[in-house]
């Protein structure tokens, strides 16, 4: 036999006895045991190497050695003696103890191996789940049912920690046995199949000399078994369906509980329980419970901050507590400073030999390298969530390639995906990305990956914006999959924490165009989403700019989208004026006559708003005659309307109805010169102020006809803001005809669209109409 070369190290890191005289000379009572491990020590071999020469497993050669297995067949001992080159006595020896041990593993049925870890006493929350997993061990069986429970999670969520928990609470359910298999799953060497069913038959009561030799045969074996009896199996951190098939129950009353990082999609048949973050309160709690022990009275609040750090990760919030308990005069709200730091909070999150970033390092060791690549890149995303096309663009691949990558990270938990085919990092995760992208790429690949980010992002954005502009209609954009106003209108509402993060960075980096471009394209699309909080950055970004540009004609223009802002969303005319002042400062002296004309309409508006009817009519006349003029029907068409507003809160209903009859018509005259994108807007809106006049001057039941129908019309437009007011104007006439069962339902309906649109204000006083409605 050719002795294998055993480097120094290793030679060193496990002394003879000769050296130590720890191990006990060879007698006639030395245990098969203690012959096995003295005669690999004597050859100068690891176990791993006694297992290459042998071909017995270094995990079965290891139970050997700790007394496991005192009487393995003779097979096997007979190539351990081969292996291990002993001489003929030796030989001898060696296998009559190995003899010895099958007789009495015959008679001596195994007690306590594979028992279950002990529960943590401070274990919290998780009620709903527990009580799942008390249904599914006391449900009926069905037939071809299998009685498993799959227990899914990312890394840090305690799946191991609950399956312990929930089996010894069950424990008497299962009077033949409650047993523990960890498969290391995650690790480079997940526990073999056969080793498993060894161990899991031992457990059973099975000897060495009854173990059938091939695997399928003591899956049988194993099966009929657990149909006999009625046992719980923990088998904890599978790594793959492979590993798990044969280990699983076939039928009848014994149970299993299957941990994994995995989603294990392939496994049929089974009942899935998901395990997400603790609740805040929870987590709260479970830290609350860890650091009682402190002796000290920490603060609510600090506690409640240092759970928020954690994301209700429970590995998180045991490492917190551990740090705490450690240092009993370290006050909670220090540690909470220090986690306040996201450069530093995962360097933090760690204790003795728990720490979250190895957890998350296990699950994207298991990925591919451009699974990796997409993960770690995807940290740079300014926004929650993000979508398959912009995680292609990170990832420099096909969105066909991008859902792959994205699949798999879902999978192992690094990600989390929604039914509307978004995905998002838990903080932490996000946190662990960051920092791998920074190890394994370069300062220059970095910047890189963000220019190319924030140019696709602002890209999108302009081309989304533009599709509601009448100068575009349908603009091209070669990587933009928006076939649709309705697909441009849901892209920048999905997307906007992103595209407005891709803004901030342009402006920050001096790339004025972009960002002028993109501010100028929202102008017609944020009436359609006017009570979103970020037009006035958006508008602030542009305007500035455009003044580093040196164009005056583009931040009058943005310094107008500003004045609206004041005007319609944040209620403040006299601030909507002083924008309008600054815009006419720049557009006059420049000659941009567009802009003199929006500031006019702007300030009508203002003036209106104020009470100041007489200067707002001739504003908005002077702006109708500017657009008219210079051919701009679509900005024309909206001073009628304001027109119509004036005269309506002047008292001039009938002139009002005149007003808005008139711009009716030219909203449906196909030779207007307006723009279809601008009629479908505008045509809700006037019909809505039609039915409006039509109620003040007291021919209500026509002003329902007309209110009901815009209400309608601005639903398939997708003007929420308006439709709320509509619907309240149209409950209080539905009251005042009497309908009141009709004005209730409306007065709801309103409250539910201002809700919508964070009008919280005029939700409430809706609401409150709604129900003192007789």
């Amino acid at each position: 036999m050719t002795m294998v070369e055993t480097p120094h190290r290793l030679i060193s890191s496990e002394p003879s006895a000769a050296r130590n005289g720890e191990e006990r000379p060879i007698t006639a009572s030395s245990s098969f045991a203690e012959l096995l491990r003295q005669y690999r020590r004597a050859a100068r071999l690891t176990l791993e190497q006694l297992a290459e020469a042998s071909g017995v497993s270094a995990r079965t050669l290891s139970d050997m050695e700790r007394g496991r297995s005192t009487g393995p067949q003779q097979r096997t001992v007979t190539a351990l003696a081969q292996a291990l080159s002993l001489g003929e006595d030796a030989r001898r020896q060696f296998i009559e103890r190995a003899r010895q041990g099958r007789l009495r593993d015959h008679w001596t049925r195994p007690s306590g191996l594979y028992e279950l870890p002990r529960s943590v006493d401070d274990f919290t929350g998780r009620a709903a789940e527990l009580a799942w997993v008390d249904d599914f061990v006391h449900a009926a069986d069905t037939p071809g049912a299998a009685g498993v429970a799959l227990i899914t999670g990312a890394a840090g969520l305690g799946k191991t920690t609950f399956a312990v928990h929930a089996a010894h609470v069950l424990r008497q359910s299962f009077p033949d046995g409650v047993f523990f298999v960890d498969l290391f799953g995650m690790s480079s060497q997940p526990l073999a199949i056969d080793d498993a069913l060894t161990q899991l038959l031992r457990a059973l009561g099975i000897t060495d000399r009854r173990l059938p030799h091939d695997t399928q045969e003591r899956a049988s074996l194993y099966r009929s078994l657990l149909r006999e009896r009625r046992v719980l199996v923990v088998l904890d951190n599978a790594g793959s369906q492979e590993q798990l098939r044969l280990l699983l129950p076939g039928g009848g009353p014994s149970r299993a509980f299957v941990t994994s990082r995995r989603l294990l999609a392939g496994l049929e048949g089974v009942h899935r329980l998901s395990l997400g973050p603790l609740p805040p309160v929870e987590a709260a709690e479970l830290l609350t419970g860890i650091v009682a022990q402190r002796g000290s009275s920490d603060g609510g609040a600090a506690i409640s901050e240092l759970a928020r750090f954690c994301g209700g990760l429970p590995l998180a919030l045991r490492i917190v507590g551990n740090r705490l308990v450690s240092r009993p005069a370290w006050p909670a709200a220090e540690f909470a400073d220090r986690l306040a730091d996201e450069e530093r909070r995962l360097d933090q999150l760690k204790a003795g030999d728990l720490k979250i970033a190895t957890a998350f390092g296990m699950s994207y060791q298991q990925v591919a390298e451009s699974a990796r690549r997409v993960f770690r890149r995807l940290s740079r995303v300014p926004g929650r969530d993000f979508d398959a096309a912009l995680a292609a663009v990170l990832g420099g691949v096909s969105v066909g390639e991008a859902w792959d990558a994205l699949d798999e990270l879902v999978d192992l938990g690094l990600l989390e995906d929604s039914t509307s085919g978004r995905y998002r990092f838990h903080d932490l995760v996000r946190l662990f990305a960051r920092d791998r992208l920074h190890e394994e790429e370069t300062t220059a690949e970095r910047d890189a990956l963000t220019m190319r980010m924030t140019s696709w992002l602002l890209r999108m954005a302009t081309t989304a914006g533009r599709w509601f502009e009448p100068a575009y209609g349908r603009p091209e954009f070669p990587d933009a999959d928006l076939s649709s106003p309705e697909e441009a209108d849901h892209w920048l509402r999905v997307n906007v924490d992103n595209w407005l993060g891709a803004l901030r960075t342009a402006a920050s980096g001096g790339q004025h165009v972009a960002v002028v471009d993109c501010a100028e394209s929202m102008y017609w699309f944020s009436d359609r989403w006017m009570h979103a909080p970020h037009w006035q950055e958006v508008f602030t970004l542009g305007a500035e700019a455009a003044a580093a540009l040196g164009d005056p004609a583009r931040q009058a223009h943005q310094l107008n989208s500003l004045a609206w802002v004041h005007l319609v969303p944040r209620d403040d005319p006299e601030t909507a004026l002083r924008y309008t002042a600054q815009a006419l400062d720049l557009a006059i002296p420049s000659g941009a006559t567009a802009q003199i004309a929006s500031a006019h309409h702007a300030a009508g508006g203002a003036l209106r708003r104020l009470g100041r009817l007489d200067e707002a009519i001739a504003a908005e006349t002077l702006a109708a005659e500017m657009f008219r003029a210079v051919g701009d029907m679509d900005a024309y068409s909206q001073c009628l309307g304001a027109l119509g507003s004036c005269l309506r809160d002047a008292g001039h209903y009938a002139e009002a109805l005149e007003q808005y009859l008139d711009l009716w018509a030219l909203l449906n005259d196909d030779q207007s010169g307006i723009t279809p994108g601008v009629v479908a807007f505008t045509r809700p809106i006037a019909l809505a102020r039609i039915g409006e006049c039509l109620g003040l001057l007291g021919r209500r039941s026509e002003a329902v006809i007309k209110l009901t129908e815009a209400i309608s019309l601005m639903e398939q437009a997708q003007l929420p803001a308006q439709q709320a007011r509509s619907l309240e104007t149209l409950a209080g006439l539905l009251a005042d005809e009497g309908r009141t069962s009709e004005s209730r339902h409306a007065y709801a309906r309103a409250a539910e669209v201002y809700e919508a649109i964070g009008d919280t204000e005029a939700s409430s006083r809706c609401r409150d109409l709604a129900n003192a409605a007789p």
